[in-house]
Formats: structure tokens, C-alpha cells, sequence
């Protein structure tokens, strides 16, 4: 399954970020990105998924227009990464995966800065909601050198959003803090986005992505394989299992059951049926009766669907095996 460019469709919010034809090459000859056509909608939560080294920070680097692309373009609000540079990196802000910032200033100095960095006049009341909202107002006279790693976290995050962005990425934002604290920052992205700024999420925690997004991105080897409503993914490419428990053990499978996609334990026990999650329900009634008609009891039956990470892992195991075929 492979989407280089998806339309928009009708009734959805418009790109706010318009990636064409991006390419990147580092000199050596490695091509970190290759042919990548993407639209990210506004208003929207974006995860970008895939294995290190596959692309992910190059291609949030060069749409932050830290890094030149060797081909392609990018429109961030409508203004080209490269030849509009100013207007197009005022409209987005970046949360990195390191924890780098000015260690002996406090973190209202840092805010302050930052929001001027941008030509933004001075907004105190702005910048004391960003801190409450983060829960640092108690920490606005703090050095940054004093915080916790969580708390760190959190100040990069309120000097993302000190200029008001419309489009923030982040970049592993959850990476090393601890449950809660993940569970806070997931509460305030969809308060951003409920305010209507557009979140493009790199995330190792496929969980992360299941609870938060509403398109899923996959890239792998510089190229995106798959970009997708998460609902409808998990719809496609999602399977199904119905296990049964049985009341006595089967030597073997039935023999016109045998051509089913069914898996009998080694103890003969239980019985696994797999199918698409798109259907085959009906399927589940069918299999019950050509049981029921060869004296098959069950006691006991469950019901499992994929998470998002079996698909991702499937959808990475699948292309990895069509890159070798």
C-alpha cells in the first residue's frame, strides 16, 4: 500500500503544510529522503512513524527550514520554506528531540527571548498562559539548570508556542519522561489543536499515535509507504481473531476447514480463526456451523483486533520483503 501524494478530501480543512517532490541527499551520496509528497490538513494531529534512521527529523528539518532540501518544495501557511524563509518559520514551532537550551537562564527569560526572536512584541499575558497551561508558572523565576528533565521538557515545549505558531512539531516530545507527565503533554496537545494549531508528532510510542492522531504517516528508507486517517487504517489493514475454546481436544483441523485461515495449539485445545477487520463477520457464523457439523464443542470463545502497532510492524516487514523481491 503506497501514497506518495493523497488529495485532500472535500469538507476536510485545507493544507496547511505542502510537501512536493522532496528529496535529500548529504554529501557522501546518502539519500535520506526520496520523492516525498505529503499534505498535512490544518487543524489536524499528524504522527510521522517509522524505524530510526528512516527519515523522520530529516524531513521535519528541512520543513522547519533548518535543513536545505537537495530537491522539492515546501509551503508552510502558504509561504515557501526557502525563498519566503521569515514569514514561513514565524508560522511554525519546533520542539526538538534534545533537550538543549540556555541552562542559566530563568524560563521566563527564555520565553521572552524566544517570542522576539520572531519580531513578536512583548505579551506577558500570553506567555503566563502558555506557563499555566504547561503547569510552569511556579517556575517562571527558575533557572533552567534547576529543572527536572521533565520539567525541561515542558520549557521547550513553552518556547515553541511562546510566538504563537499555527503548525508545531514535535520531535519525540515524550521521549524519557515518565508515564504522567506523558499523559499531561497528550492533554495539552488536543487543547492546541482544539484551538486550531495544526501538531505534526515523530513518536516511538505507537500508543502515543493510536491515542492522539488523526492521520498516520509511515515512512521507511527515506520514502513514505503509507499515509492514512488512522480510523480507516486501522480498518484496512487491521485483522482480527476469534479464539475458541474447545471442550476436547482435535488431533488435526477438520479437513474442509482446513483451507480457512485457522490455527489449532499444539494441545489442541484452542482453535484461532484470523480475518479482515473490514468484515467477515458472517464468516464467524459460517465456521460455527461446519463445526457445529462435525460434532466440534466449544466452551469458551474471544475476540482480539490489531493494534496499531501490528500494523506498523506489518507494514514494515511487508515492504522490507518487497524491496528484496
Amino acid at each position: 500500500m503506497r501514497t506518495a501524494t493523497e488529495p485532500t478530501p472535500s469538507g476536510v480543512g485545507e493544507p496547511i503544510v505542502q510537501v512536493s517532490g522532496l528529496g535529500k541527499t548529504y554529501a557522501g551520496g546518502f539519500q535520506a529522503l526520496k520523492d516525498v509528497s505529503l499534505s498535512i490538513r490544518r487543524g489536524e494531529i499528524f504522527a510521522l512513524l517509522g524505524p530510526n534512521g528512516a527519515g523522520k527529523t530529516t524531513l521535519i528539518s528541512i520543513i522547519c527550514g533548518i535543513v536545505n532540501p537537495s530537491v522539492g518544495s515546501v509551503l508552510a501557511d502558504g509561504h515557501d520554506i526557502v525563498r519566503d524563509y521569515r514569514a514561513a518559520r514565524s508560522k511554525i514551532g519546533l520542539v526538538p528531540q534534545e533537550l538543549h537550551t540556555d541552562a542559566f537562564e530563568s524560563v521566563w527569560a527564555t520565553l521572552r527571548f524566544s517570542r522576539g526572536l520572531f519580531g513578536k512584541s512583548p505579551d506577558p499575558a500570553h506567555l503566563e498562559k502558555v506557563l499555566r497551561e504547561l503547569s510552569l508558572w511556579e517556575k517562571k523565576d527558575s533557572k533552567i539548570m534547576s529543572l527536572s528533565g521533565g520539567m525541561k521538557r515542558r520549557v521547550l515545549i513553552a518556547k515553541a508556542l511562546a510566538h504563537e505558531p499555527k503548525i508545531l512539531f514535535l520531535d519525540e516530545p515524550t521521549a524519557g519522561v515518565d508515564v504522567e507527565l506523558r499523559h499531561d503533554m497528550w492533554r495539552m496537545v488536543r487543547r492546541l489543536r482544539d484551538d486550531g494549531v495544526t501538531i505534526i508528532l515523530t513518536t516511538h510510542y505507537i500508543e502515543e499515535a493510536e491515542e492522539m492522531a488523526d492521520r498516520i504517516g509511515v515512512i521507511r528508507r527515506g520514502e513514505l509507504i503509507v499515509v492514512e486517517d488512522k480510523d480507516v487504517l486501522m480498518r484496512k489493514l487491521g485483522k482480527k481473531q476469534l479464539a475458541l475454546s474447545l471442550q476436547a481436544p482435535l488431533e488435526r483441523i477438520p479437513g474442509n476447514l482446513a483451507a480457512l485461515p485457522l490455527e489449532l495449539s499444539a494441545d489442541g485445545l484452542t482453535l484461532v480463526y484470523t480475518f479482515d477487520a473490514q468484515g467477515e463477520e458472517t464468516g464467524i457464523a459460517e465456521l460455527l456451523r461446519r463445526l457445529g457439523e462435525h460434532g466440534v464443542a466449544f466452551k469458551d470463545l474471544h475476540s482480539s483486533e490489531s493494534s496499531l502497532e501490528d500494523i506498523f510492524v506489518g507494514l514494515l516487514h511487508s515492504d522490507a520483503q518487497e524491496k528484496r523481491a
